[in-house]
């Protein structure tokens, strides 16, 4: 026999004060800061702001305090608080060209305007634990020198563009509207807009499986990292009031510029393509996938054949957001009483007549053999 779970508001009530004595862990040891976290969790910190659609590092460090460290709560919360925020208008498009660079890498040109930045990266480590981490030693501090910060770096994709070897990059036109997929539900087809705003909030892991598998032959993509920035960029807005625009500040962004191959149709020439992906704070991985995912996602438009999931945007776009998905799956934890007592007693009807037409197909093939 089935009974609901009895408690009620006071166990709820109980299990959140069990949340907070275990998220506090043992008392005999200091609370982790929210400076600690934002500073020494950056990249944790970067995941939550794209994913939770707010950059503000102090209340994503908050987010994974609170959440003990579930980077998908954290973006949650993120996203609940950021709908109680008023909506003052739009900033002007970010100029990455003009970018103050901490890391610029490139895998398709060695020399190239501006130079290559290794910059802060997991790249060239061995992947070997640092004991020293535990004692908390002191790192090493890095050699440092005087640099000539260039106004403009140009990106590889403009040097390739200046030979026209690549498709064009079509600017908006300033009076187009801007697609919000926080203020409108998203709907299909989407414009490029609105997926790329998708994808830069979409689970970090799953468009990393769908950039995976279109490099294994699911999305046809060959792709080239033409270029990978990490710095910061100073946002400005337009003050109607005044007539002309203001700087609100800079910005941590990663930005990926992805290089494919096309072998052109009856409208384009063979040409190399693009693959976008752009994100708050530090973010390199999360952008290469979402470059990739891009591009794959671009297969109708260059009349492409759609035979991958990849290529599919209502099936990419609906099912990238964690916090959707989350709250999909993690509802079936909440009480279905009712409908598993339908389906028990549906199985119970189905199981006895299954049962009562094989006592009879048995006694039929007895009674055959008797005679």
């Amino acid at each position: 026999m089935y009974v609901a779970v009895k408690g009620g508001e006071k166990a709820i009530r109980n299990a959140h004060k069990l949340m907070a004595r275990d998220r506090r862990g043992d008392t005999s040891i200091p609370s982790l800061s929210l400076k600690q976290i934002s500073e020494q969790l950056y990249l944790s910190v970067s995941r939550v702001m794209a994913e939770g659609s707010l950059y503000d590092a102090e209340l994503a460090a908050l987010g994974i305090k609170q959440s003990r460290g579930d980077l998908i709560e954290a973006a949650f919360l993120m996203r609940a608080y950021r709908t109680t925020l008023p909506r003052f208008g739009y900033s002007k498009p970010i100029d990455t060209a003009k970018m103050l660079i901490r890391r610029r890498i490139s895998a398709t040109y060695k020399d190239l305007p501006g130079g290559q930045l290794l910059g802060p990266t997991f790249d060239y480590t061995q992947r070997l634990l640092d004991f020293k981490l535990a004692a908390d030693g002191e790192a090493p501090a890095p050699e440092t020198q005087e640099f000539e910060k260039e106004e403009v770096v140009p990106r590889v994709t403009d040097l390739l563009n200046d030979e026209g070897l690549i498709e064009e990059d079509e600017p908006r036109a300033p009076d187009a509207p801007v697609g919000d997929i926080t203020r409108e539900p998203l709907t299909f087809p989407a414009d490029r807009d609105l997926r790329l705003q998708n994808l830069a909030r979409g689970d970090e892991g799953f468009l990393l499986a769908l950039g995976y598998s279109t490099q294994r032959g699911f999305g046809r993509t060959h792709p080239f990292a033409g270029e990978i920035r990490l710095g910061e960029v100073e946002v400005d807005f337009f003050m109607e009031e005044l007539g002309f625009e203001v700087p609100l500040g800079t910005m941590t962004v990663t930005e990926c510029q992805m290089i494919n191959q096309f072998k052109g149709s009856a409208s384009a020439p063979p040409q190399f393509t693009r693959g976008y992906g752009l994100v708050p704070g530090q973010g390199e991985r999360k952008v290469m996938a979402m470059a990739l995912v891009d591009r794959s996602l671009r297969a109708e438009e260059l009349g492409e054949e759609i035979d991958s999931p990849t290529q599919d945007q209502e099936f990419v776009l609906s099912h990238s957001d964690n916090v959707q998905a989350t709250g999909f799956v993690e509802h079936l934890k909440l009480p279905h009483y009712v409908d598993f007592q339908s389906e028990l007693e549906l199985i119970r009807k189905v199981r006895k007549e299954w049962q009562e037409k094989r006592e009879a197909a048995e006694h039929e093939l007895v009674a055959e053999a008797a005679q």
